[in-house]
């Protein structure tokens, strides 16, 4: 009788470990993207919290992401694809940071805007990690990285900042007033006339 070599028993079993892993962390994105749509409108603040009381209020994406400068899937992200009307808030510090109106499908699977609501509630820092440079966005008042900016959006500016949807949160137009952003309703004016 002839053995088996137990290596190709190994590698099988470890190939059958690693399929596993990407579907629970496939499924593990889509919940995630899945539930910060359901979020609440209220916003807090909470970016005078401490570090570990932070990582108690994120998920554990928002917090690899917004404090550990990490990337989320493509097109398994919450607002990659979304096209309701309203505006994008900062997820740790509830800072209005970009509109619809401002948003436009680059095909890359992230949120892309081709500008902030205000220029000042954005940072940009330049990135020279994985051996290129770039341009980092982060929040101005949480200090979150939110994504990159490149060269290569649509008029008027030309810009497209890649923002990762686990640093934000979604609030639409019929919720601004709730959610005590009323002032941003102007950005929407045929949306308000209907009412």
């Amino acid at each position: 009788m002839k053995l088996l070599s137990p290596r190709p028993i190994i590698l099988g079993i470890a190939a059958i470990g690693l399929a596993l892993a990407a579907v629970r962390m496939y499924a593990g994105n889509k919940e995630e993207a899945k539930s910060s749509k359901q979020q609440p409108v209220k916003t807090e603040d909470l970016s005078k919290l401490s570090d570990e009381e932070l990582q108690k209020r994120l998920t554990p994406e928002q917090y690899r992401v917004c404090k550990q400068c990490g990337t989320e899937p493509p097109f398994r992200n919450a607002y990659w694809d979304n096209h309701e009307a309203g505006i994008y808030v900062d997820v740790i510090s509830g800072e209005p940071l970009f509109a619809s109106v401002h948003k436009f499908d680059s095909g890359t699977g992230w949120p892309s805007f081709w500008q902030p609501l205000k220029k000042d509630a954005v940072k940009e820092l330049q990135d020279k990690s994985f051996g290129m440079v770039r341009t980092e966005v982060k929040s101005a008042k949480s200090d979150a990285h939110l994504g990159h900016l490149f060269d290569d959006g649509p008029k008027p500016t030309g810009l497209r900042y890649c923002i990762n949807s686990s640093s934000l949160k979604f609030i639409p137009k019929d919720k601004l007033d709730e959610a005590g952003l009323g002032e941003y309703k102007k950005l929407f004016p045929e949306e308000t006339a209907k009412k």
